[in-house]
């Protein structure tokens, strides 16, 4: 049996609030709390089952018997009628007796083709539910690691919203002090007031994000935690290895668990055509019994006696009404389906892994340009604060600056988040997630506060006027 990922399940929990919360913390909750990964488990154990049940009809069958019954017999006619003397009268007068039979028989099957056939098939339905349980669990790290790291998107995005809400009104409450003393026109102050209420109002669709995004992960792990462990600054960003997509792609169609469960099933359908075929196949079969008896009548007080049997049964089917032909019919189409289903998952497998190959090495580079970004960005937002107080520049250049600065620090954010969640993906379209890979990423993973946050904590204090 193949090597499952999972060390075991534990008991279901209560969604709760927890004081803090690591990725690994979030996976081990994850195993015992998940719906899905239960009920994956539970399919696999009963195809197993349903194998087992297939396999019984090609092993030996016994059974105990024992029957019991009373005869009454009453004769017709008694010779010489009524001058029969009392010898002949007693010879033929009615008389009841009763039988009783015991033994064990057993039957061994010596060639079904059909049920070897329909034996082989499950075998590889069992393989399949294997390789859909197995998918499951790479699919539960996949769904742990994009929850967990949701919600730390999110509160990034609240970080930066809530410090652009910040920023933004400070420049609106400057424009009305200018406006008050005559420096600036009123359509200035309407325009601090607009980007003002919008930045509000991405402020509170943001925190109403957080909210969704952690009820996500309690739906995963049952728990709705404070505070979040996050990546650290220092996080590498590390192309692909190796550097080749064919690599990945020849790596994922030989592993890949969806093309495996996919194959399995076409193995399936082609046993159980063979299953079909088989149908027209003569049977033989081995009996044998052992029986004891005893007879008990009115005239010999006991009879007992033993009988042994053994015998062969050929049985060759002639006709059966046109079901032989239409269940090889029906079994050669489904063989289609599972032929086009296992093609069109390779295919698919194919463009993805080559697909989150680029996608990753795009990641690093919008990573890399981005961190460039910040630093241009809060330069020009400064610059332009400083022409506006001297009067070179605007408002509304001054809020497009601010805004643009927010902006470049999130989409930094999403960035590296972006190619976490897709290094987990290749990996999954490949075969080869395991929770090893979550420990690994745990290792990067701090208490401190993270970058986003603490760029936009600094930003705000040196643009209060009272620090």
């Amino acid at each position: 049996m193949k090597k499952r990922l999972l060390s075991g399940i534990v008991g279901l929990l209560a969604a709760q609030p927890v004081l803090s919360m690591n990725l690994i913390e979030a996976y081990e909750k994850a195993l015992s709390y998940d719906s899905g990964i239960a009920s994956s488990l539970a399919q696999f154990q009963a195809q197993q089952a349903t194998s087992n049940v297939s396999k019984s009809s090609l092993l030996p069958q016994i059974a105990a018997f024992g029957t019991a019954s009373h005869t009454d017999f009453e004769p017709g006619n008694v010779p010489g009628g009524a001058n029969a003397d009392d010898l002949t009268r007693q010879l033929f007068s009615g008389d009841s007796y009763r039988t009783y039979r015991y033994g064990v028989e057993l039957t061994q099957p010596l060639f079904r083709a059909q049920d070897w056939f329909s034996y082989e098939a499950s075998q590889f339905q069992t393989d399949a539910a294997e390789a859909q349980y197995n998918l499951a669990q790479q699919q539960l790290i996949l769904n742990v690691a994009t929850a967990y790291f949701d919600v730390l998107r999110a509160k990034d995005t609240v970080t930066t919203a809530k410090a652009t809400e910040t920023a933004i009104q400070r420049q609106y409450e400057q424009a009305r002090e200018r406006f008050d003393v005559g420096l600036i026109a009123i359509t200035e102050v309407y325009e601090a007031r607009a980007s003002y209420d919008d930045a509000r109002s991405k402020r509170i669709t943001a925190d109403n994000d957080l909210n969704v995004a952690r009820e996500r992960l309690a739906r995963l792990t049952g728990e709705y935690p404070v505070l979040m462990e996050n990546l650290r600054q220092n996080f590498p960003l590390g192309h692909p290895e190796p550097m080749d997509p064919t690599s990945w792609e020849t790596t994922a169609v030989k592993q890949n668990w969806s093309i495996q469960a996919a194959l399995s099933q076409f193995n399936a359908s082609e046993a159980a055509l063979k299953a079909a075929k088989s149908r027209h196949l003569p049977t033989l079969e081995l009996s044998a019994s052992y029986q004891e008896t005893s007879l008990e009548n009115a005239l010999f007080t006991q009879q007992e006696g033993s009988q042994a049997i053994a015998s062969l049964s050929l049985t060759v089917p002639l006709y059966t009404g046109g079901g032989t032909q239409a269940g090889v019919r029906e079994q050669r189409s489904l063989l289609t389906t599972s032929e086009q289903d296992l093609n069109t998952v390779r295919r698919d497998v194919r463009v993805n892994t080559r697909s989150l190959f680029l996608t990753i090495n795009n990641n690093i580079e919008t990573a890399s340009a981005l961190e460039q970004t910040i630093i241009s960005r809060r330069s020009a937002l400064d610059a332009t604060r400083a022409g506006y107080e001297v009067g070179t520049r605007n408002i509304v250049e001054v809020l497009d600056a601010e805004r643009a600065y927010y902006v470049a620090l999130q989409d930094y954010a999403n960035a590296r988040y972006d190619y976490v969640i897709n290094s987990l993906q290749l990996k999954q379209v490949a075969g080869i997630l395991t929770p090893r890979d979550l420990i690994e990423l745990n290792n990067w993973l701090s208490a401190a506060a993270p970058g986003i946050e603490a760029l936009a904590n600094e930003e705000e204090t040196l643009n209060d006027p009272t620090q």
